[in-house]
């Protein structure tokens, strides 16, 4: 019964538990997703063609628009002229039909020539006959004929007889000036290439030519029809080569991309065909698109949300989940999330103000507040925010030069916050952020491809320095709020509740000075045995201080302020003497409450005694009364339910047991240790505290190596030398 009993309150104590997690996780969901709504959800417009724009419209996102690449790749493709293909034997043919007839004509005059016959010579009839033979040469006429028969029948069909007979007539000369001629002016022509639908032209070009040079007019005909039969069409058109070329004229072709942040129309400008189609590419004019952003942020701020709930699972798990660590958070998150927002509205690609945002304030605020591992967490989210509060409000772009900037702002306010202890770290800390901003900003100087000025250069560092000096401000300012607040227990809180002078302490010091003695020693125990085991050594020094305010109500009763007085509880029964002796740890609570002090103190003060026993009284009752109850001369309670509280319970009776010892050795502290943490260990008085049996062990060795130290052994003196030494 007992067992499902322990099980139904360790159930209800853990739903509560997430309960008190999952509500606030909510809330801070819901500020997170609606601070980056803006950033993600694209404002749609209607807009009709031809209209003029009311507003300037930039893109919203980077996207191909696909139409226009398509028509410039069209022109591109147009753009490229058919490729064709000269044929090198078609032009050395037509040469060659031209050498073919001058050199006929050449032969024909050669054989054509008389030789000389010396009339003294005697021949026979037979070269006499051979003489009579050859004496006339052939006429041009004649000449035209033969050629016609020995030419090529291309040659004779396309060359009339008036053609070739000009030709013979000329002179030799003349016959190869115009064989240079027309030979060279055709090839130059061919070899560039002659289509067909250029022939004509070309032959003009050739015909030009031939009028511009010394050869007659009937010269210049018979080349001129020459002409015409030599130049034909010699260059054809290449599939293969027109295709590559097309496909490289494709390839060059860079695709026509509206970039995110892109002016697409300016207020007051037309809406023509083209604008109204890239507003729709862009999803300006659809309302639809709108979700999937939006989806996509609900997901992100579900995946933070679910990161930070089991942050402050594991955290419940080693310290108490109150209600302002709890609220802490929330109002952390909410300045770090909202100055970002605040700073995004003036931040512009020109104009990088993110680099003003204190972000490490929250960060350092938790650390100090609450732990490190949860800071560092925080850290990471806020720079995720960050990345998309200023990206610009372009949806599915983040800026990753903010987000890391962010990070580590906040890392490094983490590393540098050392030793809380020190009233300075803050201070300390701001020094360390300046460094961190001034390398980070610098970083981002030398990898950005544009050049920056000198002054550009010193006035972003600026901002880095600013940010730092903000974030130390802002923490040290804040901080009282949250520590009174929201009742949050600080090191810096304790360091100001351990002066000295505080009121409290100064009236513990001058009603009871004894006491006041007395928790100093309790404090040096209870802050070694503390840290021995991993506990907050300084929340145990300080609430010593304060655990034995109730002693200042009636202070000559507790046996520490009767100094050269008579003990007042001689002349009281035992049972009022208890009732005195047990009410001083709640009249010391009341008064903690009455100044406000924090609650882990009043509890450590309340708590101290837990139920023990009172047996010095109850043990001298039992010597005069039969009938006395046990539970009369014990403390109502509760018992430590901390660490802290059960080391100060420990330390409490043990520094008094030894305070009593006439001369304190070694082995009497440890037995008086031992005694006193098993009495408390039977009694059940460490019972609510979750201290383990290994950290028992720990506490005992601190104690006693502390008590060592003040009661260590001292040489002897004889008494001869002591009165010399007087």
């Amino acid at each position: 019964m007992k067992h499902i009993w322990n099980r139904s309150i360790h159930y209800i104590k853990n739903k509560r538990k997430w309960i008190q997690i999952i509500f606030p996780i909510v809330l801070l969901g819901c500020l997170f997703f609606l601070v980056t709504l803006s950033n993600v959800y694209t404002q749609t417009y209607d807009i009709e063609r031809f209209s003029n724009a009311k507003d300037t419209i930039r893109s919203p996102i980077t996207i191909e628009n696909v139409k226009e690449t398509d028509r410039k790749t069209r022109e591109a493709v147009q753009s490229i002229e058919d490729r064709f293909e000269v044929s090198t034997e078609i032009t050395e043919e037509r040469i060659d039909y031209i050498s073919e007839l001058f050199d006929a004509i050449n032969n024909q005059h050669e054989e054509n020539v008389v030789p000389e016959v010396d009339e003294t010579e005697e021949t026979d009839e037979s070269s006499n006959s051979s003489v009579e033979d050859n004496s006339h040469p052939l006429t041009n006429q004649e000449i035209v004929q033969r050629l016609q028969q020995v030419l090529s029948s291309e040659l004779t069909e396309a060359f009339n007889q008036e053609g070739l007979l000009a030709i013979v007539e000329a002179t030799p000369y003349e016959r190869s000036l115009a064989k240079e001629l027309l030979t060279t002016s055709i090839y130059d022509v061919m070899n560039e290439g002659v289509r067909t639908e250029n022939l004509q032209s070309a032959i003009e070009d050739v015909n030009q030519k031939l009028r511009y040079s010394s050869l007659d007019e009937s010269m210049q005909a018979a080349l001129f029809s020459l002409t015409k039969f030599a130049l034909v069409s010699n260059s054809f058109y290449a599939v293969d080569k027109t295709m590559e070329a097309q496909k490289q004229a494709i390839t060059n072709v860079e695709p026509v991309m509206i970039r995110a942040g892109e002016v697409i129309v300016r207020d007051g400008q037309t809406i023509t065909n083209e604008i109204y189609e890239e507003l729709s590419l862009v999803g300006l004019l659809n309302n639809d698109r709108n979700i999937y952003p939006v989806i996509g942020l609900v997901v992100l701020v579900l995946l933070l949300c679910g990161v930070i709930a089991y942050e402050i699972n594991i955290y419940s798990k080693k310290y108490p989940l109150e209600i302002g660590k709890i609220a802490s958070i929330l109002i952390i998150s909410l300045l770090t999330v909202t100055i970002m927002k605040l700073v995004s509205l003036y931040t512009t690609p020109v104009n990088e103000f993110f680099l003003l945002v204190p972000a490490a304030t929250g960060a350092m605020l938790l650390k100090i507040l609450l732990h490190e591992r949860l800071a560092i967490v925080m850290s990471f989210i806020y720079a995720i925010l960050g990345s998309v509060i200023f990206n610009s409000e372009l949806p599915g772009s983040l800026n990753m030069e903010a987000c890391l900037y962010l990070l580590l702002t906040q890392l490094a306010g983490i590393i540098f916050l050392i030793n809380l202890k020190d009233r300075t770290a803050i201070l300390k800390a701001g020094l360390g952020i300046t460094v961190v901003n001034m390398f980070t900003v610098l970083i981002f100087l030398l990898l950005s491809y544009e050049k920056y000025t000198f002054s550009d250069s010193i006035l972003l560092m600026g901002f880095g320095i600013a940010a730092a000096f903000l974030s130390a401000v802002l923490t040290i300012g804040m901080l009282p709020f949250f520590e009174t607040g929201l009742g949050i227990l600080s090191d810096t809180k304790l360091l100001t509740l351990s002066n000295p002078n505080h009121p409290i302490l100064r009236k513990i010091l001058t009603e009871a000075p004894g006491t006041y003695h007395h928790s100093i020693m309790v404090a040096n125990l209870s802050e070694s045995s503390c840290e021995s085991i991993g506990a907050n050594g300084l929340l145990a020094r300080v609430a010593s201080y304060y655990h034995d305010l109730g002693k200042t109500v009636r202070p000559h009763y507790f046996i520490e302020n009767q100094m050269g007085i008579k003990n007042p509880h001689d002349l009281l029964e035992p049972i009022q003497s208890a009732e005195i002796i047990i009410s001083h740890p709640y009249d010391g609570a009341s008064l903690l409450r009455k100044h406000r002090l924090p609650k882990e103190i009043i509890d450590i003060a309340e708590q101290h005694h837990g139920t023990s026993l009172l047996k010095y009284f109850y043990f001298g009752a039992r010597e005069k009364y039969k009938n006395v109850h046990e539970n009369d001369f014990r403390y109502p309670g509760p018992k430590p339910r901390s660490k802290e509280a059960a080391i100060v319970c420990i330390c409490d009776s043990v520094e008094a047991a030894v305070r009593s010892l006439e001369n304190p050795t070694k082995d009497k502290i440890e037995e008086i240790v031992n005694s006193i943490i098993n009495d408390r260990l039977m009694d059940g008085q460490l019972n609510d505290s979750s201290l383990t049996f290994r950290e028992l062990e720990s506490i005992q060795k601190a104690i006693c190596e502390a008590l060592n130290g003040i009661f260590h052994s001292r040489i002897q003196y004889p008494k001869e030398k002591v009165k010399e030494a007087n």
